[in-house]
């Protein structure tokens, strides 16, 4: 169901550039193809934006609630059972769901895998009976699989082979290039994204929250860097847009619903000494300017020396 649905998303659109623009190709590539791609991932993310919007709301509420977690922790840390009690019935009453963070991308895994599936089935030598799959004519078939971007065929991946690529009419040269400057963007896009997160919302206390952020900000990215030989260039297109998509809805979402001002993320825990980013995660990226040699002294440090 979820291959005939990501299919009809992805033929209306090409559809509507179809009218628009045509088959034909530019700076070698199939604009409309390309286009429908690229607002298939706004109609998913439209349709998902109550699900983020929970999911930011969400966040907030756990950070909100992360001294009294700490101080349940602290309390109940030899009785693992009673602190596992007393934190459902926090979250229960405080209205808290630690689960929603994850729940955007759970949703999207189905969407991925479905255009990973229709992108690598288009082959120009599948049988004419399995051509019109998933709700496709032969001709809307035949031209997705001819369809390219910068000379690059979308259902070409980094690592195909010279006969596979033959089959789709390009070089190896062309879809190899292709493909590494969108895989580096891809893992690129993903990164800023996850970092823009964290430095809004803050580092969390939680070891396992903690490691948790440090694997999507760092793991995700460079996991990338092996599964996108294997993504067709058409599912790489899918990701970047979903990550420039994510990069400018959450800076409006961090604008709309900012990180709490006190609590344990940001600025340390409660009656402790602030730290940087940087100092409580190791990340020189994030380290604030040092600065300038020679600069004037504030008006604090000015009274202090009076």
């Amino acid at each position: 169901m979820i291959y005939h649905a990501i299919s009809a998303i992805l033929l209306f659109w090409h559809s509507a550039w179809q009218r628009l623009l045509g088959d034909g190709t530019a700076l070698g590539t199939t604009w409309s193809w390309v286009l429908g791609i690229v607002f298939l991932v706004l109609t998913v993310r439209i349709i998902l934006f109550p699900v983020f919007v929970r999911q930011i709301r969400s966040q907030r509420a756990m950070q909100a609630l992360q001294p009294r977690i700490a101080e349940l922790q602290a309390r109940h840390r030899d009785d693992r059972e009673t602190l596992q009690k007393e934190m459902v019935e926090l979250y229960r009453v405080e209205k808290a769901n630690p689960l929603m963070g994850c729940l955007p991308m759970l949703v999207q895994i189905p969407v991925f895998l479905g255009l990973l599936h229709v992108l690598r089935h288009l082959k120009p030598t599948m049988p004419e009976h399995l051509k019109t799959l998933y709700g496709w004519s032969v001709a809307q078939f035949d031209s997705a699989s001819s369809a390219t971007l910068f000379g690059a065929p979308i259902a070409g991946t980094f690592g195909s082979t010279g006969p596979e690529l033959a089959q789709l009419g390009a070089d190896t040269a062309t879809v190899r290039i292709v493909a590494a400057v969108l895989i580096a963007t891809m893992v690129a896009t993903t990164y800023l994204s996850s970092r823009q997160l964290i430095l809004r919302s803050g580092w969390a206390e939680a070891p396992q929250q903690r490691l948790v952020q440090r694997l999507m900000l760092y793991g995700i990215p460079a996991s990338l860097l092996v599964s996108g030989l294997i993504f067709p260039i058409g599912v790489i297109i899918y990701w970047v847009t979903t990550n420039l998509f994510s990069l400018g809805q959450q800076t409006w979402m961090l604008r709309r619903y900012p990180p709490p001002a006190s609590g344990t993320t940001g600025a340390g825990a409660r009656g402790s000494t602030p730290r940087t980013i940087a100092e409580r995660t190791g990340d020189e990226s994030v380290r604030p300017p040092a600065p300038k040699v020679g600069a004037r002294p504030t008006n604090r440090r000015r009274r202090r020396a009076g």
